[in-house]
């Protein structure tokens, strides 16, 4: 399995963009290939995460598509 970390700074904590509103934002973990949502985060609110679906790092400039990191 490849590295699941920022390609650009190491990070291993990301965020996604609701696509219904650009500034609700939903933070996670890449831990063992599995992506781990901030505690206190809604699960029913969180969109679908596909590997299509646009990533941001969440210490530098770097996003991508999810399946960049995988």
């Amino acid at each position: 399995m490849s590295d699941e970390k920022c390609p650009l700074c190491g990070s291993e904590s990301f965020y996604i963009k609701d696509p219904a509103d650009p500034y609700e934002v939903y933070e996670f973990d890449l831990k063992d290939g599995k992506i781990v949502f901030n505690s206190d985060t809604d699960e029913s609110e969180i969109p679908e995460v596909q590997g299509e679906t646009e990533t941001y790092c969440n210490r530098c400039a770097w996003h991508d598509k999810l399946k960049a990191l995988k």
